[in-house]
């Protein structure tokens, strides 16, 4: 399993990559993916919705179990993947590309946030 080098990670198994005009992307590892199982299901946080650094902000639901969606920045939501929500096997086919989540325009960001081979580390991959 590769995490791309690009991307910051955070320790609940959320990728944000680098803002674009303050706005980031922000989905789930491929880790995360697979510990998940088949995703059948996503809440994803709506447009305009204010999410929180390390607080809950959707679920995703898989054959296996539900799983709360952690937000790793504080923000303004800026778009919901409407692909994802369509067809949530995006998340486990794609989780790096067209299975991304939501966008955020950052306020606040943490400082805990890793790099890949600090992520790798930690998913013992």
């Amino acid at each position: 399993m590769s995490n791309p080098q690009q991307l910051r990670y955070s320790k609940e198994h959320e990728w944000l990559s680098a803002t674009e005009d303050g706005v980031a992307t922000i989905g789930i590892t491929e880790f995360a993916a697979n510990a998940l199982g088949d995703v059948v299901y996503a809440q994803l946080p709506e447009v305009g919705e204010t999410v929180t650094a390390g607080e809950t902000c959707g679920e995703l639901e898989s054959t296996k179990s539900v799983s709360d969606l952690y937000s790793p920045v504080t923000g303004e939501v800026t778009e919901a993947n409407q692909d994802v929500a369509d067809d949530p096997s995006l998340v486990n086919s794609a989780p790096f590309e067209g299975g991304w989540l939501f966008k955020v325009r950052i306020s606040e960001e943490p400082k805990d946030l890793l790099s890949a081979a600090e992520y790798t580390e930690l998913a013992g991959n």
